[in-house]
């Protein structure tokens, strides 16, 4: 057996554990190498209610806030790379009519930058969908309102801004534009792994986006993005292997303890456990996804899960299993 399939096989079992308990649903867990050898292996149902359906290699999975680190900074990096942006440039330079009304609001010095490393007064999320469900009018509704300045924190609304950017700077919505190799902004629901039950949609959530405010927006930086165990390793192969050179290094610089450019980074008790090596990045999303990336060891491994189906009032376990499978992707006895 191949050190790989070593490793996968003992992370796999506090996967099987969780499923066998009933913390969740199912999941599929994949590693990948720098050479391209790979292993994915799925368990448990991709949905419970109102009908089961089994849990596949190939099920496709709402990546929620992944969609930030594998959609949307990659393309704000690269439009810093062609010079398209500046980097340390306020927002108001792709989207002038941020707090437009006020010329001294704080809202207008915050940087691109900044938003890549959640650095900014913005609180950590904000129910825009209640505000109703014009995807135009939210759009200004989030641009005009006086935020609350606050300590910073990971935020929604720093990517919120960023898709703006991207969309003021193409001309055109992120759902019109290409969401990668792979990847999809919606997909069938019977090849879905199943979400919530939304309590305001009134329906099982398969297929379509779970997070309330990219619904709401009908498309949005911070969430929105569907793909599979394959797309998301082969996402994760191509940094590895060093496409896009520039890019990958501002997504290894710190810009904080925690944080480099969208991603983060190892700390005491994040998600990808205690043995990862200093050049790991990472990133979770909130419908129990994951993905890790070790530069050093030349490795990349993704845990897709549907933990908040058909709830997410219930205590799944996540944070650690995902740290858990990290340790033991890492060698752990």
């Amino acid at each position: 057996m191949s050190d790989l399939a070593q490793l996968f096989d003992h992370a796999f079992q506090p996967l099987a554990t969780a499923v066998s308990t009933k913390r969740i649903p199912g999941g599929v867990l994949g590693i990948v190498d720098r050479n391209g050898d790979r292993i994915v292996r799925s368990i448990g149902s991709a949905q419970l209610v109102p009908k089961p359906r089994p849990m596949q290699d190939n099920t496709w999975f709402d990546l929620a806030s992944l969609t930030k680190v594998i959609f949307t900074t990659p393309r704000i990096l690269a439009l810093a790379e062609d010079g398209a942006i500046d980097l340390d440039a306020p927002l108001v330079s792709a989207l002038p009519d941020l707090r437009q009304y006020d010329a001294e609001a704080w809202e207008r010095k915050v940087t691109f930058r900044q938003c890549l490393g959640h650095q900014t007064p913005f609180p950590a999320v904000e129910p825009i969908y209640t505000y109703g469900r014009d995807p135009e009018l939210l759009r200004a509704f989030i641009l005009q309102r006086e935020w609350q300045a606050r300590d910073p924190v990971y935020s929604d609304i720093n990517f919120i801004l960023l898709g703006f950017a991207l969309e003021r700077l193409s001309g055109k919505t992120i759902r019109d534009m290409e969401p990668g190799p792979g990847f999809a902004w919606s997909t069938e629901p019977n090849v879905a792994a199943a979400t919530e039950d939304c309590t305001w949609r009134h329906r099982v959530l398969s297929g379509e986006v779970h997070d309330d405010n990219c619904s709401a927006l009908q498309g949005a930086g911070h969430a929105g993005l569907f793909g599979t165990a394959a797309s998301v390793l082969d996402f994760a192969q191509g940094l590895l292997t060093g496409a896009s050179g520039r890019s990958i290094a501002l997504m290894r610089t710190p810009l904080s303890a925690t944080r480099t450019h969208g991603w983060e980074r190892p700390y005491e008790g994040w998600s990808g456990g205690t043995l990862c090596s200093p050049g790991t990045i990472g990133h979770t999303g909130f419908t129990g996804t994951g993905l890790w990336i070790d530069f050093d060891r030349g490795k990349a491994w993704a845990l897709l899960t549907n933990r908040i189906h058909p709830t997410r009032h219930f205590d799944s376990g996540i944070v650690q299993l995902r740290q858990a499978v990290g340790d033991l992707m890492n060698g752990a006895q």
